[in-house]
């Protein structure tokens, strides 16, 4: 049923993209009737998929920037990588720009939905397919901005890295929190927060280059491509290899 979800998004993408807007709203409703459906059958086949009664915690935030940490504490899976936040951040600022409510509200009500309680036997992990698919799309528009932004862009991309480096900042604070746990019982969440601060000055790095490229008022779209693509690929390399041998 995850995998189906974007494939139901995209009649609102295309077929309702120059039509009147309630048309596009509600080709939107589509996925939401389609996990109702699917989690309904089911339960009709005596067939649970997901456990109904997980949700989303306030806890689980703490994948979203901190992935690594969030999957040693056996979180919810809840964000992407470290660097793309930058990429992020942009793609939302384009969509506050160009007035997308509709891609952000359909976020908005995946992610309530995933923190409610269960009802009609849908389990509100499933609700979460929703916003992680808008947030795929919108960290590729932002990745896309970055590579392509001018000297009218920098203050946007100068903001990415800022936001990075706070970001690396805070996690150093809660790496030295650890440490200081007694008897070491903190020091292996503390070398992650640590990894982690690593990544983010990566990213800060990588986006500094971009900033002085934008202010140079030059392209260099390969140059771009290649500093952007090796910090994201060294980010999701290590990243995805901790995870994997974390869970498996």
């Amino acid at each position: 049923m995850a995998a189906i979800v974007p494939w139901l998004l995209c009649p609102a993408a295309f077929i309702g993209k120059n039509r009147r807007g309630w048309v596009g709203a509600s080709l939107s409703v589509l996925p939401f009737l389609a996990i109702l459906v699917f989690f309904s059958a089911s339960a009709h086949l005596r067939l649970f998929p997901m456990p109904v009664r997980t949700s989303l915690h306030p806890k689980d935030l703490t994948g979203l920037f901190a992935p690594l940490v969030g999957i040693t504490r056996r979180l919810a899976p809840l964000g992407s990588y470290h660097i793309p936040i930058a990429a992020l951040m942009m793609g939302l600022s384009m969509l506050l720009a160009a007035r997308r409510f509709g891609i952000l509200a359909i976020v908005a009500v995946g992610t309530t939905l995933a923190f409610c309680r269960s009802f009609f036997g849908v389990s509100p992990l499933m609700w979460l397919a929703l916003p992680t698919v808008c947030g795929s799309v919108i960290i590729g528009a932002g990745t896309q901005a970055l590579l392509s932004a001018g000297p009218a862009d920098r203050k946007w991309v100068l903001g990415g890295a800022g936001a990075l480096a706070a970001l690396s900042i805070v996690m150093l604070l809660l790496a030295t929190k650890c440490f200081r746990i007694f008897a070491g019982l903190g020091d292996k969440v503390a070398e992650l927060f640590v990894s982690t601060a690593y990544r983010y000055i990566l990213g800060t790095v990588a986006l500094l280059i971009i900033f002085l490229i934008a202010r140079a008022k030059v392209r260099l779209q390969w140059l771009r491509q290649v500093v952007l693509g090796s910090a994201m690929g060294v980010d999701i390399f290590f990243g995805a290899q901790y995870m994997v041998d974390t869970i498996f």
